[in-house]
C-alpha cells in the first residue's frame, strides 16, 4: 500500500518523456504525490526519485548541470530509492562513448554504441541502430523490482548505446540484440533500466509499482 504522503519526484532537466512517466506511475499509485520537478529542493524532499532521459548524452548531461539539479540527483542516489530510465540509466555510469562524455560516476563503467555492421537477424535482415522495439529481458539476478514479472518478459527499447558495468554484479537484466547487453542494473538503493517501463504495457506498470513499494 502506498501512502498519500509518499512523494515521488520525476526529475525535469528538459530531456525526458516526463508526462508518460508520471501518468504510468499514477496508474499504479493514484494516492501518491507524483510531481515533475525542476527545483533541487523538490528532488531532495521527495521520498523517491525517477531520473528519465532521452536524446543525446551530451545534451542530457549539459541540461542536468545547467538546471542546477546534478548535485540533488547525486545526493538522491546516496539516500533514497532512485529509478533511472534509458539515458537516465546511462548517466549513472562513469563515461559514455557518445561524444566522449563524462557522466555522473555513480556506477563504475561506460556506455558504448552497438557495433552490428555485417550482423544479420534470423530472418536475414540487417540489424539496425538504434535498437527500437520490443525485446526480452532475462533476469540475471533476483531483485525485488522483478517481483511479479516473469523472466524473459518483453519491454520496449529505443537506444543506440548501452551500459557496460565494470562490476558485472550490478547487472540484473540482460537483453540480446545482435550481442548480449546489460539492460537493467541495481546497486543498493538504485535500480535502472535501458528500456522504457512507461512504454512497456503491463510489465512496465508492474515495475513502477514495485519501485514505489520497494524498501532497499
Amino acid at each position: 500500500m502506498v501512502s498519500m504522503k509518499t512523494s515521488i519526484a520525476i526529475v525535469d532537466y528538459g530531456m525526458g518523456n516526463l508526462r508518460s512517466v508520471r501518468q504510468a506511475i499514477l496508474r499504479v499509485a493514484p494516492e501518491a504525490n507524483v510531481e515533475v520537478v525542476s527545483a533541487a529542493h523538490k528532488v531532495r524532499s521527495a521520498h523517491r526519485v525517477v531520473l528519465p532521459g532521452q536524446g543525446a548524452m551530451r545534451d542530457c548531461m549539459s541540461s542536468l548541470v545547467t538546471s542546477g539539479l546534478q548535485n540533488a540527483v547525486l545526493d538522491a542516489t546516496r539516500t533514497k530509492p532512485v529509478l533511472g530510465i534509458c539515458i537516465g540509466e546511462q548517466m549513472l555510469f562513469d563515461h559514455s562513448e557518445e561524444a566522449n562524455i563524462k557522466s555522473l560516476g555513480v556506477l563504475g563503467g561506460k556506455c558504448v554504441r552497438f557495433q552490428l555492421d555485417g550482423k544479420r537477424q534470423n530472418d536475414g535482415s540487417r540489424f539496425k541502430v538504434p535498437h527500437i522495439g520490443w525485446n526480452r529481458v532475462r533476469q540475471t539476478q533476483s531483485h525485488p523490482m522483478w517481483n511479479g514479472i516473469a523472466d524473459e518478459s518483453f519491454f520496449y527499447f529505443v537506444h543506440s548505446y548501452y551500459a557496460v558495468p565494470d562490476n558485472i554484479s550490478v547487472s540484473v537484466g540482460e537483453t540480446v540484440y545482435g550481442v548480449p547487453f546489460t539492460s537493467a542494473v541495481a546497486q543498493n538503493n538504485i535500480f535502472a533500466t535501458q528500456f522504457h517501463p512507461e512504454k512497456s504495457s503491463e510489465n512496465g506498470l508492474k515495475l513502477y509499482h514495485n519501485f514505489i513499494t520497494w524498501n532497499p
